[in-house]
């Protein structure tokens, strides 16, 4: 198994300069950068897309120097322009800016956001506790919620419960998670109808006058509407592949034989059958959270008013805020690719019979 996990994380390396590479490439390509922002902020405060668009003289180009290369730039000499290009490390070649980059990267240096005054990483840690939040709650929801669900709808298969059961969750898993969020501030939130759960935030006001006990039941008053809105569909597909996976056990040999010896259903159940029907479903755990945790919904977060790794990486991506782009890209690519690894462990520990080693050979 050693041998394993070290080819794996040697893959790493080449896994993740691929994705960097790629993506630092696409960026080349893409019109509107932070000098072409800044150049619509300061004729006229639009934004930086009107003039990709098209539009009047304002964003005409002008011929011979710095400006030539810039949308919007009319009246602005090239000097300032120049300076600009210097202050953002785009008067070097991509390849040596890509390679500093990467460099910088090596030694946990992920450079500050050109809109912000803040590091990157710092910028990331104050926008996780969120992204975790809503990550670890709806991942545990769905799971404690999905497992049970599953087993019970394995062992009346074909009964009204299950079918009853099949169809709740599939119409939830059918309704979009932002409209499912609009109903709940609809319902709950003062929208039309009750005032139970606060409007926005994940905190009250006054967070720091509280006690303990104050602080912990804000913390879960807040969070209660948006964990549910994120979670809603995650329970099909977990639910159906703990009935599915059961389903596959409870049909085995070893199982009829259990009966046969007269155990009880119960202990036939979750003696025999959890631990190997379950396999796929807890050893898969690691990468569900951090799939929840990585897709944190611009949509969900803003309905809520949350600030998170959501909306960071979309404000990010339309301001062309490199350094926080390019930054959360190899934190998270390489948070993901660890994860991977994590699953494959997770297997082993729950099934010690699996051997990948000699799988692969």
């Amino acid at each position: 198994m050693g041998a394993y996990i070290l080819r794996r994380l040697l893959l790493v390396i080449p896994t993740l300069l691929g994705i960097m590479i790629i993506n630092f490439t696409l960026v080349q390509f893409v019109p509107g950068g932070p000098v072409e922002q800044i150049i619509a902020q300061m004729e006229g405060g639009g934004d930086v897309f009107e003039g990709i668009a098209g539009g009047g003289g304002d964003i005409e180009r002008q011929t011979g120097g710095a400006n030539e290369r810039y949308v919007g730039a009319r009246g602005l000499p090239p000097e300032f322009i120049e300076e600009l290009e210097r202050e953002f490390g785009f008067d070097k070649p991509p390849l040596e800016r890509f390679l500093t980059m990467m460099g910088n990267y090596l030694t946990l240096d992920f450079g500050q956001s050109y809109f912000r005054s803040i590091s990157v990483i710092d910028l990331v840690l104050e926008k996780m506790p969120v992204s975790i939040s809503l990550g670890l709650w709806s991942t545990l929801i769905a799971y404690l919620v999905s497992i049970p669900l599953g087993i019970r709808k394995a062992v009346k298969d074909g009964s009204t419960f299950d079918t009853w059961t099949s169809g709740t969750i599939i119409v939830a898993y059918a309704i979009p998670g932002f409209l499912f969020a609009i109903l709940l501030l609809v319902l709950f939130a003062g929208g039309s109808y009750w005032q139970i759960f606060p409007l926005r935030g994940l905190t009250s006001d006054n967070w720091d006058q509280l006690s303990l006990v104050g602080k912990v039941l804000d913390y879960f008053w807040h969070i209660t509407l948006p964990v549910v809105a994120s979670t809603i569909s995650a329970f099909a597909t977990l639910t159906l592949l703990t009935k599915n996976s059961f389903l596959d056990e409870i049909k085995k040999h070893y199982v009829m034989t259990a009966r046969a010896k007269g155990l009880s259903e119960s202990r036939v159940l979750y003696g025999h059958v959890f631990r190997n029907a379950m396999l796929i479903v807890i050893a898969g755990f690691p990468a569900v959270f951090i799939g929840v945790f990585f897709s944190g919904s611009i949509i969900i977060e803003t309905i809520f008013s949350l600030d998170g790794l959501g909306r960071l990486g979309f404000e990010a991506a339309v301001a062309r805020d490199y350094p926080v782009i390019f930054g959360t890209l190899f934190i998270f690519g390489l948070m993901s690719l660890v994860v991977g690894i994590l699953s494959d462990l997770m297997y082993v520990l729950v099934d010690p019979r699996i051997d990948f080693e000699s799988r692969e050979g």
